[in-house]
């Protein structure tokens, strides 16, 4: 019931398995198209929270800082022009299939001095009533599993131009709720990771040309330990190690009007699932299938961060597979009205989550509202078809008048 329940958290979320391969033998042919997602433990962690980012094709690496920059990029932080801010998102999630999953979130920032900022996020994933049973379809308790992480950044300028931030989080997951598993306890698990992030911003003025700004983002997110949830199997799995990059550039049109374009580029850190032989070889007194292509995933946390590059069954071809992309473009009316689209792009046979998402936002004063809109273009029906999210932000420039002031004066 374990792997049941851990495997329905995943789907839920991802959609890693929402697609069915076309019959295939890989061993025959395994540079082909086949179905082999990566598959991670606590999956929500790559959900895109926040509405901005959520209407622009999930990007945010290079996009302009925000309030809620923790979750694609906190390096941005101390690029904010405010001295404090704080969003809260909240989105029904899967509600095409399900009405009581909902992913909450809540990140905000300070700076301190014009070349530090602290900030910090939390984020809960409520995964709704699940009916637990047993082997012979007894129900024995309903449950509601959650998930949550909260972290917490420090971002440094190392020039007027440069910024680097580290971020230490803690993740929990309880998929199981206590219940018993092959005649033994579960429980939940437990995480320590790290994001490290840099982010680049400059101005640039042309003759005849309004001034322009271009940003370049990398963030390595989710470093830490393997999950396991229960003793009944020594397996423990990888949590969603991500490599993302972005590029973006902003041109002002006049005094009111700007547009802006970004991409992200993201690819998992983790190992790719082989391709296993019908053979199978003892190794220190354990059975084990014999690989035909690939390389075993069961290593280390770092070496499966390196492995990922080189260790997919289908060799180059398929690690280009593994690559998601996403491009989004926001036009601002003189800060106060923005309207924002995207495209966001993962291969058939690693997933096959393709969707175009709209949103817009409007700020007054210190207070903005965002909502966004995802519209899928695979197929009819799909589960992620009309997600919607939303967000509210306080943007105070500060407590006391002269704090402004005083903080452009330090160097």
């Amino acid at each position: 019931m374990m792997k049941r329940i851990f495997l329905l958290s995943i789907t839920i979320v991802l959609l890693q398995n929402f697609m069915l391969a076309q019959p295939f033998d890989p061993l025959k042919d395994y540079t082909q198209g086949y179905l082999n997602t990566i598959t991670t433990a606590v999956p929500f962690l790559m959900i895109t929270p926040d509405s901005r980012s959520g209407s622009m094709g999930d990007i945010g690496a290079a996009t302009s800082a925000d309030a809620a920059s923790q979750h694609a990029n906190p390096s941005k932080y101390v690029f904010n022009k405010n001295l404090f801010g704080i969003s809260f998102s909240y989105s029904p999630w899967l509600k095409k299939i399900v009405n009581d999953v909902n992913l909450l979130y809540m990140s905000g920032y300070y700076k301190p001095t014009r070349m530090d900022a602290i900030g910090f996020s939390l984020r809960y994933f409520g995964l709704g009533e699940i009916y637990f049973t047993d082997e012979w379809g007894n129900l024995t308790g309903i449950q509601k599993p959650n998930e949550f992480a909260i972290d917490f950044t420090y971002a440094r300028k190392l020039s007027e131009v440069f910024s680097i931030a580290i971020t230490p989080r803690f993740i929990y997951s309880d998929l199981t709720a206590g219940q018993m598993v092959g005649g033994m306890g579960s429980y939940p698990g437990l995480a320590g990771a790290a994001d490290l992030s840099l982010f680049y911003e400059e101005d640039f003025k042309y003759s005849g040309i309004h001034n322009s700004t271009l940003r370049f983002g990398l963030n390595i997110s989710n470093m830490g330990n393997k999950i396991k949830y229960s003793d009944y199997s020594n397996q423990r799995d990888f949590i969603p190690t991500n490599l993302r990059l972005g590029l973006g550039y902003t041109v002002d049109l006049d005094e009111y009007n700007s547009i802006s374009l970004s991409f992200d580029l993201n690819k998992l850190l983790v190992p790719t699932k082989p391709i296993y032989t019908d053979s199978t070889i003892v190794v220190d007194n354990e059975v084990k299938k014999v690989i035909g292509a690939g390389k075993d995933p069961n290593v280390s946390v770092a070496q499966g961060m390196i492995q990922s590059f080189y260790d997919a069954p289908g060799g180059f071809k398929e690690e280009m597979r593994e690559i998601n992309i996403g491009i989004g473009f926001e036009y601002t009316y003189r800060n106060l009205l923005f309207v924002r689209t995207g495209y966001f792009y993962e291969n058939k046979w690693k997933g096959g989550r393709q969707y175009l998402t709209f949103g817009a936002g409007i700020k007054y004063s210190i207070i903005g509202v965002d909502m966004a809109y995802l519209f899928t273009t695979t197929r009819n029906n799909h589960p992620l078809e009309s997600t919607l999210r939303f967000t509210l932000t306080f943007d105070l420039v500060s407590f006391e008048k002269d704090d402004i002031k005083n903080q452009r004066k330090l160097k």
